[in-house]
């Protein structure tokens, strides 16, 4: 497959908007904040890093997915939580700075567990003449360009929070924007896949959402977490980083495979409803307890 020249200049140009607004929001006090209240933070990085792997390694097994799309399934899995779930969260009254903290860290973290997870998946699902290796290297340094943003937008409201500030709305939408459009792009590039395997991977990239959501919310629960970071861990874990899944799916530079961005470009449209029905039910069964505890 030949290097789209819409990929290779749309693709790092959205996701450094998309991560710009990103570090708008973040500041060295939420990679701080671990130190301070370790417990929530850790509770939330084990359910993202260790047990959505493994549950989603099975869900794609048992739906019997095709190769690519198997390992497109693990890409998501691998990616962090995405900033859209901090609106999330701070719709369905969860603690939006356990958010913000767990996106911070994880986003870091993923610069080590994605390539690994990524090999990994390739070695098992792929046949030996159809595996596309990924260079650690290559990847290293796709998420130096990545958070690269990131610390761009923290050092801006550093120095310039009042601007920073303004932008947050702006910059928020045209993520929005972006992201609908790599969606787009993504079933756009594989339109023939999608069609034969939607309800397929649909249904799967369903079950795993939800999964995700239910393992976010009561694994804190059983761990003596309070309601609003049971919340805010539950968005963080069932609203991935779709943007980064597709674009290290698509990028020529990478994995170079349309296929692989068929899972997360699915998941995108399904996690925000699912999400959305997730906050609804915790506030109407615990709508009490929720206007009786601190902010």
């Amino acid at each position: 497959m030949t290097a789209d020249p819409l990929l290779v200049i749309f693709l790092p140009l959205a996701l450094g908007i998309i991560m710009l607004g990103l570090g708008l929001s973040l500041s060295l006090a939420d990679f701080a904040r671990v130190v301070q209240f370790p417990k929530p933070v850790l509770v939330g990085l084990v359910c993202q890093l260790l047990l959505l792997p493994v549950l989603c390694f099975f869900i794609a097994t048992g739906f019997g997915l095709a190769p690519a799309l198997a390992v497109g399934l693990m890409l998501l899995a691998a990616s962090p939580g995405g900033t859209s779930a901090n609106l999330y969260s701070h719709l369905a009254h969860g603690d939006v700075a356990l958010n913000i903290t767990l996106t911070a860290v994880n986003s870091v973290i993923a610069i080590l567990t994605m390539p690994l997870i990524v090999n990994l998946s390739l070695n098992h699902f792929m046949a030996a003449d159809q595996a596309i290796p990924l260079q650690f290297a290559k990847v290293v340094q796709v998420f130096a360009i990545v958070l690269g943003p990131v610390a761009i937008g923290m050092l801006i409201k550093r120095q310039l929070p009042g601007f920073a500030a303004r932008m947050d709305k702006p910059v928020k939408i045209i993520s929005a924007l972006f992201l609908l459009l790599i969606i787009v792009l993504a079933i756009a590039k594989d339109w023939a896949t999608v069609v034969e395997y939607a309800p397929q991977v649909g249904l799967a990239a369903l079950v795993f959402n939800l999964i995700s959501l239910a393992v976010g919310y009561w694994v804190p629960r059983l761990m003596k977490l309070s309601l609003r970071q049971s919340i805010a861990i539950g968005m963080e874990i069932g609203i991935h980083n779709g943007t980064l899944a597709i674009a290290l799916a698509l990028s020529p530079a990478l994995l170079n495979n349309p296929t692989m961005a068929i899972p997360a470009a699915l998941y995108g449209f399904i996690m925000f409803f699912t999400a959305g029905v997730f906050g609804w039910l915790v506030n109407r069964v615990h709508g009490r307890e929720l206007a009786l505890s601190p902010a």
